[in-house]
């Protein structure tokens, strides 16, 4: 019986298919005399006060009662029988009133039910309710090679052999003196997704005898539904032309304020999910996943994925991974951290320094920056060796060689997740051409030779001279950011001579400090300003370009996005750590800007003290802004639009609005769908390997920043978004070619802050070569003894230049004035036969340095290819199981068909219609 039903079914489809496609194209004058438009009263329905019950879909189909349950439920139409797929928002007072009368219309050709409702705060505001009927999912589900669950799955083991049986029993046996997992769901508060179990084809009418069907209307989820009814919808014309076709067009004029799926209901309950369930999956999704309370829980990433598609919930699912993966690097950023602690007493270059009493400094600026000694800046000489000590550079090659794993890993993570929710073989189909392409390029024609169809084409010396025009505009933004970092640098050159001349004791004796700081937090402010502007430029430029399709729209401009935040965020650290105190010359012979600034200096304790500082600002204030607009933004919008309800209506009537009012009242997802979270986490994970070996403690921020992120951006799509349409997408696209970019610069990078910016190379040359034990081989503590005092050169006082000349003698210091005074370099004394010139040793520091860059490079790239190409992509088990399920299927299948012969054939000898030579 179900097998001829569904035969009739499908010669239904075929027939009504046929009509709508010709009335959809041709717009019957018939149909659109006797079909109501969308503005006529038999469809519109004035509001009516609603309130929120349980979710009507678990409530059994029939009787009066359930009806008026589903009705008021405000997830069904009105007869609490029909779910809504979609909602459509418009106004009366809008005029384009025609367009929307013929969209409507081929809507209802196409087979799509409808309703409208008016609000009950604007009567102005008129919502459509669409609902496609099982008829309509079908033909389209086939369509769009929707797959679906038809058999249960059989789990494939592989075999184990006795030693690893054995190993498996103790390690049980071990397991059970240990508490449970505490980060583990509860599995009974989690519904039994069936999709999960089952093996999955495409939809086929022919064929609907395979599939697992208990309750139509439940046999496709919401999120189907929507994608389905979102799909139908892009394709409706809504005027007679070539381009006038889909909802985006109009939402894009005007036509319609707002398209989106429903949410199934409250996310909160009067009643506790531990005794009384959940009400939906939204209810579910808050209390296991957008709850505070479950911070360290791992995510239900097939309810997530169920809920929202599986683009939203690969993201969190990379998210998840990334964020286990920095509890391994937070732990040895840590440690680094704490090893440069308990060896701070132990620190032969600290003590040098903080015993330094005697010797005198030269001014770090003009005129107004007196005198120091060295010992004044103990404390940082201390804070330095904090990030700068002898395990720094086993961390840095430690997160070069993460950043691989965690890469790696990953294309496992992702190949384990594709194949659960059945992305294996899922390919995306032929992309349809912008429309802003189409009506570009309409006039000029080629054959597509994969759809055989003529299609807009753009020449090549067009397309090249656009890439060319916006290649020019990504370098000038980049010139913009450089000239920004110009200013930054021109800033803290003249306000060091300002807080040297302050009247706040702590502040002049601070004055380097002081610069960096408020240099930093006015970069800050910079970077949050042109990231508006280079939104607007990116926009401008990617469309320019003319993107064929919408993914090579969206990677453009992923592309340039990326570069504009990522040169607008790190210029300025990279300045600090490959160019500040490199080219400033030496006293009475400075290097100047425009002849006339003296450049700045590095601390006498290091310019490694400037860079933890910057990273340490940058990332903390950038994390935090980023959360405060996330979640801050839409809170406030929300917030104000309640308030404005309660002003209209009164605080003493309680309105209970329909789900359809609730969610249109919510803030839709962003313009640019998931860059915003995907950029955030890509530049801070760039923070967190390009200059680690700076900033130990970059990992654990990013740790603790990331624990909060996955439950801001739960709560956020939850609670505080419209549902977003379910899209479905094999991995997470240009991020990860970007991810292994970074990865690669980390590399050289790391180098070059242990070489030039740390002073690690300086002290292994002095260890070995120039300290007393030169040529024993040893570079413990005690070879460090002097080391200060040789990389101090002496400067006299008398050969400062007018203008470098400081108001001090340095009298104060020993009660006469001072003839001599030392800098941080390796030059030789005024009184040699070349004075100021290099001497020996700064030319094998220069020479370990570019021996070290090197080697260090070579060695981790070398490291990070071995690990590449021992970790497979796709795990065994995984592939075995892949086949075999593979083997399983098709024997199923046939079996299947067969059996289904068998039962036509025994009906058919019933009916008195066999026939002899009949097959089976």
């Amino acid at each position: 019986m179900e097998a001829s039903s569904s035969g009739i079914a499908n010669g239904k489809n075929k027939v009504f298919h046929a009509v709508a496609k010709d009335v959809n194209i041709l717009f019957d004058e018939l149909e659109a005399v006797n079909s109501p438009c969308k503005d006529d009263d038999s469809l519109l329905h004035p509001g009516n006060l609603t309130s929120t019950s349980e979710d009507a879909s678990r409530l059994e189909a029939g009787g009066e009662t359930v009806r008026e349950r589903s009705k008021a439920n405000g997830l069904y139409f009105r007869d609490g029988r029909c779910r809504i797929d979609y909602i459509l928002v418009y106004r009366k007072s809008n005029p384009q009133t025609e367009k929307r009368e013929v969209f409507e219309r081929n809507i209802r050709a196409e087979g799509l039910q409808m309703e409208k409702e008016s609000s009950l705060i604007n009567s102005d505001i008129i919502f459509v309710k669409l609902h496609a009927p099982w008829e309509v999912l079908g033909r389209y589900a086939e369509q769009m090679n929707v797959r679906m669950p038809f058999r249960r799955k059989i789990y494939y083991l592989p075999r184990r052999y006795k030693f690893m049986s054995r190993i498996d029993k103790q390690i049980s046996r071990f397991r059970r003196w240990l508490p449970k997992k505490p980060m583990r769901l509860d599995k009974e508060t989690l519904p039994d997704l069936e999709e999960n179990d089952c093996y999955t084809a495409p939809f086929s009418q022919q064929r609907i005898h395979h599939f697992i069907i208990h309750n139509k209307d439940t046999f496709f989820n919401n999120a189907t539904r929507s994608r389905i009814v979102h799909h139908i919808l892009q394709r409706i014309k809504y005027e007679e032309g070539k381009n006038k076709i889909g909802l985006n067009r109009l939402l894009t004029n005007g036509s319609y304020e707002a398209a989106f799926p429903l949410h199934e209901g409250s996310y909160r309950s009067k009643n506790s999910i531990k005794t009384h369930g959940a009400v939906n999956h939204r209810h579910l999704l808050y209390e296991c996943w957008a709850s505070w309370g479950v911070w360290y829980k791992y995510q239900p990433l097939d309810l997530v994925r169920r809920y929202f598609g599986e683009k939203i919930g690969l993201y969190f699912a990379w998210l998840g991974w990334y964020t286990g993966m920095l509890f391994p690097a937070a732990f040895i950023g840590l440690f680094v951290f704490l090893y440069g602690v308990t060896t701070l007493d132990h620190c032969q270059v600290s003590k040098e320094v903080c015993q330094a009493t005697d010797i005198i400094m030269c001014p770090v600026c003009d005129k107004y920056c007196p005198f120091m000694r060295l010992s004044d800046s103990c404390v940082y000489a201390k804070v330095t060796h904090l990030f700068d000590n002898g395990a720094t550079v086993f961390f840095a090659v430690f997160m070069a060689v993460w950043a691989t794993v965690f890469l790696e890993f990953w294309k496992r993570r992702r190949a384990v997740i594709a194949y659960d929710w059945d992305l294996i073989d899922w390919e995306e189909e032929e992309e349809e051409i912008r429309p802003q392409f189409e009506a570009k390029y309409s006039k000029k024609e080629r054959m597509n030779p994969i759809s055989g169809k003529p299609e807009p084409y753009q020449a090549f010396t067009d397309k090249c001279s656009r890439l060319i025009v916006s290649a020019s505009g990504i370098f000038f933004m980049i010139c913009v950011v450089i000239a920004a970092v110009f200013g930054i640098v021109i800033y803290r050159v003249v306000t060091v001579s300002t807080f040297a001349a302050f009247k706040w004791a702590l502040i002049r004796n601070n004055s380097q400090v002081a610069t960096t700081g408020t240099a930093v937090c006015i970069n800050f402010c910079i970077i949050m300003l042109l990231n508006v502007l280079y939104e607007k430029v990116a926009l401008l430029l990617t469309n320019l370009e003319q993107p064929r399709t919408e993914s090579e729209w969206e990677n453009s401009f992923t592309l340039k996005m990326f570069l504009f935040q990522f040169v607008n965020l790190n210029s300025s650290t990279f300045y600090i750590a490959f160019f500040l105190g490199r080219f400033t010359g030496h006293p009475g012979a400075y290097l100047r800007l425009i002849n006339r600034w003296r450049l700045e200096e590095c601390h006498p304790s290091g310019c490694l003290i400037d860079l933890c500082m910057q990273m340490g600002i940058i990332m903390v204030l950038k994390q935090t802004w980023n959360n405060f607009m996330e979640l801050g933004y839409p809170l406030i919008q929300n917030w104000w639009t309640r308030r404005k309800v309660r002003q209209e209506h009164g605080t003493e009537r309680k309105i209970n609005f329909p789900q359809w009012e609730k969610d249109y009242n919510l803030q839709p997802m962003n313009a640019y769908g998931l860059f915003d979270e995907y950029l955030e986490m890509i530049l801070q994970f760039g923070f967190t390997t390009i200059f680690v070996a700076a900033f130990p403690l970059a990992p654990l921020l990013a740790l603790l920043n990331n624990i909060i992120e996955i439950r801001l951006d739960a709560y956020k799509f939850v609670t505080q978004w419209r549902r977003p349409l379910a899209s479905r997408a094999k991995d997470i696209g240009i991020w990860y070619g970007i991810l292994e970019g970074i990865g690669i610069l980390s590399v050289i990078t790391n180098a070059f802050v242990i070489a030039i910016t740390s002073d690690f190379i300086p002290r292994l040359v002095y260890a070995y070569k120039y300290g007393p034990c030169a040529g024993q081989g040893e570079a413990g503590q005690k070879c460090m003894v002097g080391y200060v005092n040789a990389s101090l050169s002496v400067f006299r006082i008398s050969d400062f230049e007018n203008r470098s000349e400081p108001e001090s003698d340095g009298s104060e210091f020993s009660g006469t004035p001072l003839k001599y005074c030392r800098y941080r370099d390796y030059r030789d004394p005024p009184h040699s036969l070349a004075p100021y010139g290099y001497t020996l040793q700064f030319w094998h520091v220069l020479a370990a340095r570019l021996a070290f860059i090197i080697v260090f490079e070579h060695l981790v790239f070398c490291i990070k290819h071995l690990i590449s190409y021992l970790i497979p992509d796709l795990p065994k088990d995984l592939r075995d199981r892949m086949r075999r399920e593979k083997y399983l299927i098709q024997e199923m299948m046939y079996e299947a068909e067969l059996e289904r012969l068998q039962k036509e054939r025994k009906e058919r000898k019933k009916n008195g219609k066999a026939h002899h030579n009949e097959w089976p």
